[in-house]
């Protein structure tokens, strides 16, 4: 059964709304005739409509539905405050194609909700300029959903519940850990899981890819490690492509053109002399993973 759109006043209002928000620009005339009332009483809708939307965003000092005697019609106006502005939209659509994180099919979800954010006549000119980078997105080779898993896995942070995982390495074998889990981060690529062992055998967080969890599971038993939250942007600036170990400085001099590239690179690194052209450099990071990068310098890094 159709619905009856004449005698049923909130469902005209909702379609009504539905497609403004669309972006749609409505034309008195074809409203009263898709909805089998009159002009009036497509006005009164647009002005309760109007009336709700202007209670709703009191503050924002605009009418959120206005006329368009261009094009003969209603339209949507959409705040500056709700929405994301086309240069934000583009910013965000180039930051998710560069990560290469996602498979496919959820980057395409991505951006597809992103772009109806944009502006209705300005959605193609976003849609034109990532194009060309859509098409040629190429995912990961492990090609495995994530979004999911990481709603889990913050699920278990936020709760402080110790979780089971099954962890493929990265020579192909699986182990089971009873982990205390206490961040989801991205880096290089991959997201990953922070956690404490939970058998506390590793005083210090380990780092596992999340594509690499097989499976995980919310034991119901809950933790607490530290008396204060666990700092993810302290963590961060300190441990380089997610290796894990013991905290320590490294001490370099750089001779490279830019050193603004290095302590933009390493978040807690700081020059401390300057000779000849040559900067040397301290750090304080986790682990080895530092040595990694600092070799890929070549001859412009030399390490004490």
């Amino acid at each position: 059964m159709g619905t009856n759109y004449s005698e049923n006043k909130g469902f005209r209002l909702l379609s009504i709304y539905e497609r403004l928000n669309k972006g749609d620009v409505l034309s008195k005339a074809k409203l009263a005739e898709d909805f089998g009332v009159g002009a009036k009483t497509i006005q009164r809708d647009i002005d309760d409509l109007r009336a709700y939307l202007a209670e709703r965003h009191m503050f924002d000092g605009e009418t959120a539905i206005r006329y368009d005697r261009k094009r003969g019609g209603y339209y949507l106006v959409r705040f500056e405050r709700e929405w994301l502005t086309n240069e934000e939209v583009l910013a965000v659509s180039k930051i998710l194609l560069e990560s290469r994180a996602f498979r496919t099919d959820e980057l395409d979800a991505l951006l597809d909700k992103l772009l109806m954010q944009t502006a209705p006549a300005d959605k193609h000119v976003v849609q034109s300029i990532i194009a060309n980078e859509r098409i040629h997105y190429v995912p990961l080779r492990h090609n495995k959903k994530i979004m999911r898993q990481m709603w889990e896995l913050s699920q278990a942070i936020i709760q402080n519940q110790v979780t089971e995982i099954s962890y493929e390495r990265k020579d192909g074998v699986n182990r089971t850990h009873l982990i205390k889990p206490v961040s989801v981060m991205f880096s290089e690529y991959y997201f990953y899981l922070i956690a404490f062992m939970a058998d506390g055998t590793k005083p210090l967080p380990t780092v596992f890819r999340i594509d690499r969890i097989r499976r995980c599971r919310l034991t119901g038993e809950r933790f607490k490690i530290f008396d204060s939250r666990f700092e993810e942007g302290e963590f961060r600036k300190r441990v380089q492509f997610m290796y894990s170990g013991e905290l320590h400085r490294v001490t370099f001099w750089y001779n490279g053109e830019n050193v603004d590239s290095v302590l933009d690179r390493l978040p807690t690194a700081a020059v401390i002399a300057q000779k000849d052209g040559r900067y040397k450099i301290t750090a304080d990071v986790y682990g080895d993973g530092i040595y990694m990068w600092l070799r890929s310098q070549g001859e412009r890094v030399t390490i004490e």
